[in-house]
């Protein structure tokens, strides 16, 4: 039997703080990798102010987080010239990259990935209109055999585009703000 997705109304998001660490280890998620940033990495990556980690809470449960720090997206080939035809001249643009973005196991397919999404989206909006510039949502998400699920598919479903393939595995996307 399917889950009832996770309303917005029932999650509360907190910023990662030293005190959350204890309860960082039960996370459990099918990509180690991600619960293995969040354990070891994430709250020095913020005490470096290279990244910053938003905790999400249902039911006063870990069910997921989303990692945030600056980024550009540069203008090469077809998006180059898309621009220059709307008088932007840049060789980059400023932008928000989700560095990595993680549902516990229990909780996949709930509507927590796209929740977050939107949460990303919201604090491009602040940053644009009250802070910097800031047009572009970025990521590199990732194709591994060992999702149950293909995140360019989820990713594509609203409305990313894909970019050239880095390295094997790894494809940057964009989304696009500016309405």
């Amino acid at each position: 039997m399917e889950q009832a997705k996770i309303t917005e109304e029932k999650i509360k998001i907190e910023i990662l703080r030293p005190s959350h660490l204890p309860l960082l280890r039960s996370f459990q998620s099918y990509e180690q990798d991600l619960v293995d940033f969040l354990v070891e990495d994430a709250l020095d990556n913020q005490n470096q102010r290279l990244s910053l980690t938003f905790l999400w809470f249902y039911n006063n449960t870990l069910v997921s987080y989303i990692t945030l720090l600056n980024d550009r997206i540069n203008l090469e080939g077809d998006l180059r010239e898309f621009f220059r035809e709307k008088g932007i001249l840049y060789k980059s643009l400023p932008a928000l990259k989700i560095g990595r973005l993680c549902v516990h196991d229990s909780f996949l397919r709930n509507g927590l990935g796209r929740l977050m999404i939107v949460f990303a989206l919201q604090i491009v909006g602040e940053i644009s209109k009250s802070r910097a510039g800031c047009r572009f949502l970025t990521l590199d998400a990732k194709q591994n055999s060992n999702m149950p699920f293909s995140p360019v598919d989820f990713y594509k479903k609203l409305d990313f585009k894909s970019l050239k393939e880095r390295k094997k595995g790894i494809v940057p996307m964009y989304l696009d703000t500016y309405f």
